[in-house]
């Protein structure tokens, strides 16, 4: 680059802030993209375990009185004929699963039969004497829940039933 005149200019140097900038805003790059892989990662199954889960005790008498009124109201879609056997016995079974976990806490509702009657009582909760009369009774529904042949009469399921919650302390 050449004047007017002839002489001869340089090229126009920088000011010494810019390669600061520029290392700056890697850096801020840099940081966000561990924030993010960090906050997404999954925790170990080891930390999610060891985490209490607070469980509220429950008002065991409205429970209880909700879930008999629930358990009457499929007696008489049974018996009215607006429900058949089959669906009667299985929503009995989630009714029984549904209060243990509402009464204790225990998500009776996700777990096999096995698994309910190898579970005791959760951490610092007060024991669960009546989960293992929910998995007898759940265990006298399955052949109605699952057999090919008609399921026997839902009258005796629904007295069953009635006895887990009634009995539950």
């Amino acid at each position: 680059m050449t004047s007017v005149d002839g002489d001869f200019f340089g090229p126009l140097g920088y000011s010494g802030w810019f390669p600061w900038t520029a290392l700056g805003l890697l850096v801020l790059v840099a940081a966000w993209y561990a924030f993010v892989f960090l906050s997404t990662r999954r925790r170990p199954a080891a930390q999610d375990a060891a985490r209490p889960v607070p469980f509220a005790a429950p008002d065991l008498d409205r429970l209880r009185r909700d879930y008999l009124q629930r358990i009457d109201a499929v007696d008489r879609e049974a018996a009215a004929g607006t429900r058949t056997s089959r669906s009667s016995h299985q929503e009995l079974s989630l009714l029984i699963r549904s209060f243990v976990r509402d009464a204790s806490g225990v998500d009776a509702t996700r777990m096999t039969l096995a698994e309910l009657r190898a579970e005791g009582p959760p951490a610092g909760n007060q024991p669960t004497r009546g989960l293992p009369a929910a998995a007898d009774a759940i265990a006298a529904m399955y052949p109605a829940e699952f057999a090919a042949l008609p399921a026997p009469g839902v009258p005796d399921a629904a007295r069953t039933a009635r006895e887990v919650v009634r009995s539950w302390n």
